[in-house]
């Protein structure tokens, strides 16, 4: 790929994209909706929330999307006596020299895999948030910059909870996707024994397929990415709708509303379009809004989660009627004979929302599994994989 964003068309970026994905399954038993949630954090330049039982693969996971994308990688093992500078790094006095110099931690890498970080204190989980929002540290008075591309994959076990510390909702805010691997189908498992009988290493690794600069590319073209003003709107309505839910305490904030936009663009980008359609929105609702959602006390009680509050966000908004590739200023839109608004796909096809009895939008909320990273329809399951070995991904949208 032509390192110019300018140069590179929508159809180039998907194949690159589409590479990323086979090298990473090379090595990986994931899901493609997973991957497609995933890769849309790091094209949104976001960052990742893996919560999953101990063994799924998060940590294989990590490491070998940055070695596929020709990433720096390194891993921090969060414990209860980590200390913020050992996330940072720390000013130490180099007796040669005469003279106080910064020693870089690990958080100075391109993807840096937080694992296990709610064993850590608030203290040190908080030292993230300043590398994670502003891609930059501060120590001693002094900022430095983190390199580009900065990307924070941290795991965390749900099921563990002695001797952890809930992330707070500002940390959590800070995360533009919160997902999970699953356990993979039977195919899946002996397609990793397979994989481990063929090679003598325990921890399975790949070449990179492309450069950071590809990637640095990648994410320069999601900035472009048009999306229709009636679809901004779109996000803003479901997010204020988990807001107005008695099931909540607090709804997804101004800047959850942000990420959703940003990955949707970035959505667009692994699909090969310019313009985000609202199936980009409906298929990322939940892994980019269901852990911003904050319950009340008798939701959590009533076993309430948060992506059942956005599913209902889902069904209750109305999907606007959208024309692929229209401008910011609404661009055409297309009607049935009866006055309901029809969905224009990006393929052309023109598809009425289905109704409930009572009238209200029925189905809106079943955003569909990503088969489209390697461009088939957003719409469309993808094909048989039995030869990469899916597994069951998590904080998947309805069916």
């Amino acid at each position: 790929m032509d390192e110019t964003p300018s140069n590179v068309t929508a159809d180039e970026a998907a194949d690159a994209v589409r590479a990323v994905v086979e090298r990473i399954e090379e090595a990986a038993v994931v899901d493609r909706s997973v991957l497609h949630a995933l890769l849309s954090a790091v094209l949104a330049r976001g960052h990742v929330l893996l919560e999953d039982v101990p063994g799924t693969g998060k940590t294989v996971t990590a490491r070998v999307v940055a070695e596929s994308m020709g990433l720096e990688f390194t891993r921090i093992q969060f414990t209860p006596d980590l200390l913020p500078a050992d996330v940072t790094g720390s000013t130490i006095y180099d007796e040669h020299a005469g003279e106080f110099e910064f020693a870089r931690g690990p958080v100075f890498a391109n993807v840096v895999l937080a694992d296990e970080i709610n064993r850590a204190p608030p203290k040190t989980q908080a030292a993230l948030l300043e590398a994670m929002e502003e891609r930059q540290v501060s120590v001693d008075g002094t900022t430095y910059d983190l390199p580009t591309p900065f990307v924070v994959i941290a795991t965390q076990n749900p099921i563990e909870q002695e001797g952890t510390f809930r992330l707070p909702e500002a940390q959590r805010d800070r995360f533009s996707v919160k997902t999970s691997l699953g356990y993979p189908d039977v195919e899946g498992e002996m397609g990793l024994l397979e994989r481990r009988a063929n090679r003598r290493s325990l921890a399975p690794s790949v070449d990179p397929i492309v450069t950071p600069g590809t990637v640095r590319v990648l994410q320069d073209l999601t900035e472009d990415v048009t999306v229709d003003r009636k679809l901004r709107r779109y996000i803003i309505d479901l997010a204020r709708a988990t807001r107005e839910d008695q099931r909540t305490e607090t709804g997804v904030s101004p800047r959850g509303v942000q990420r959703v936009f940003e990955a949707a663009r970035a959505a667009a980008v692994i699909d090969g379009r310019t313009y985000v359609v609202p199936d980009d929105v409906k298929r990322l609702a939940l892994p980019t809004m269901a852990h911003r959602v904050v319950l009340s006390t008798e939701a959590t009680v009533e076993g309430v989660e948060g992506r059942d509050v956005v599913r209902r966000a889902l069904n209750v908004v109305d999907v606007p009627a959208v024309s692929p590739g229209a401008s910011d200023d609404g661009g055409a839109t297309g009607s049935d004979d009866a006055g309901e608004s029809t969905t224009l796909h990006d393929d052309g096809e023109s598809v009425a929302p289905t109704r409930s009895p009572d009238g209200t939008p029925a189905n809106t909320g079943d955003a569909t599994a990503s088969g489209s990273i390697d461009g088939d329809r957003s719409d469309r399951r993808p094909a048989d994989r039995s030869n990469q070995q899916p597994s069951s991904g998590a904080d998947e949208p309805p069916r």
